[in-house]
């Protein structure tokens, strides 16, 4: 029995006419949280694997920083890639070669004994990964009419997978090598592969008018700009929270490290959780008023990380931020798919692309910052962030319609 927030009425998906008899939208729905849930496990499987693969290498730290700057990259490449390919040709075949490209960057990582193949194997990974989490996205924006919640309920499935994730290697660790773990992982991604093979995905848009030659006009849009920095912004913040939290909490507040990223793993659980709400109770509130909460929210809990020496403090600020950043993605997306229906994956493409630049670009500064100027700026830095995150948003809002944006009876093709 599906938990009622994850039971889809009719009113929640919506479906052109002359599609209904193609494909079932629930299914489609639980494929790409099936995809997004692999990304969430892919992405931290690989992670652990960071210092067996230095052993095994014989790395330096700028050997095993090269190998793993690869990542980004490859991931980059497939959110600037899937877009304008879902749109021309639909999602089904993309997702399956994604998938099996996946499959064997992961065997590749496991079992090759060249570093220069090991190294193409990360950017394999990194490119199909980039790519299921852009086109699982898209697709649910598509057969949504409550674009913001339904893609919120998706992106649990992340949390779930970055969160199961550790305990679940922490078990095997005792019966299976690492190595062994990430074989298993990888035929995971095979059959996920092979259940899209069988699912009938929406097809592509080229009825709807979508042709390479009009995405110009897409890039003319300000709407469009507005929301991909809001998110260079919010990737920026996620990136120092996700990045340099255990550093800060160690050296600027005496945490303990295993309490440090205990508390980390706070952060996720309180994302997951309020995207739960989101998707559920607060699917009908309004978007403008759920945005500028979730700000203060947000802004509250770096104000709590700047002011407090106390462990517990630390620990309810470090979850309010993660409760206060849980709106952005998957809201302004549904704005994003909404506003450009017509050709929504190549729109998202473009937006991943620049929120996975504010990752980097943001990371890389805030690592110049500690370096030259000390951690105890972390706090500083996010403040920017999320002052850069206001001002977009009422840019953003000033752009759409006047009339009350709900998730409720929202359409996609009228």
């Amino acid at each position: 029995m599906e938990p009622p927030c994850l039971r889809f009425k009719r009113s929640q998906f919506q479906t052109p006419i002359h599609h209904l008899k193609m494909y079932n939208k629930t299914i489609v729905f639980w494929a790409a949280c099936f995809g997004l849930l692999l990304f969430g496990m892919g992405l931290i499987t690989l992670g652990a694997m960071a210092t067996d693969l230095k052993s095994k290498f014989e790395l330096d730290e700028m050997g095993a920083g090269t190998l793993f700057s690869i990542l980004p990259i490859g991931i980059l490449c497939g959110s600037l890639l899937f877009g304008p390919i879902c749109d021309l040709y639909g999602y089904k075949l993309l997702l399956i070669l994604s998938c099996f490209g996946m499959f064997a960057g992961f065997e590749g990582i496991s079992f090759v004994s060249s570093f220069s193949f090991l190294k193409v194997c990360v950017f394999i990974f990194g490119m199909c990964a980039g790519v299921i989490n852009g086109a699982t996205n898209a697709v649910v924006s598509d057969i949504s009419t409550s674009k913001g919640a339904n893609l919120s309920l998706l992106g649990v499935f992340f949390g779930i997978g970055a969160l199961g994730t550790p305990f679940l290697l922490a078990v095997l660790k005792h019966h299976f090598s690492s190595y062994q773990v990430m074989a298993a992982v990888g035929v995971f991604t095979l059959c996920i592969g092979l259940f899209y093979s069988f699912v009938k995905f929406p097809p592509s848009k080229k009825k709807m008018g979508f042709a390479l030659a009009k995405t110009t006009n897409l890039f003319r849009e300000s709407f469009l700009f507005f929301i991909a920095f809001y998110l260079f912004f919010q990737g920026g913040l996620e990136a120092i929270v996700n990045n340099w939290t255990t550093t800060y909490l160690t050296k600027h507040l005496s945490f303990e490290e295993t309490s440090a990223l205990y508390t980390l793993s706070l952060f996720v659980a309180g994302l997951t959780v309020t995207r739960i709400l989101i998707g559920s109770v607060l699917r009908s509130f309004d978007v403008r008023k759920l945005i500028m909460t979730s700000i203060a929210i947000a802004l509250a809990g770096i104000l709590a990380l700047h002011f407090t020496r106390s462990v517990p403090v630390a620990v309810v600020g470090l979850i309010v931020v993660g409760v206060g950043l849980a709106a952005g993605f998957p809201i302004m997306l549904g704005l994003a798919g909404e506003r450009f229906a017509a050709q929504s994956a190549t729109a998202f493409s473009f937006i991943f692309t620049v929120a996975l630049l504010g990752n980097m670009v943001i990371n890389y500064l805030m690592g110049w910052v500690t370096k030259n100027h000390g951690i105890h700026h972390y706090t500083s830095l996010a403040f920017v962030e999320l002052g850069g995150m206001l001002i977009l948003s009422m840019l953003i809002f000033q752009k759409q319609n006047k009339k009350q944006q709900t998730y409720v009876g929202e359409t996609m093709v009228k």
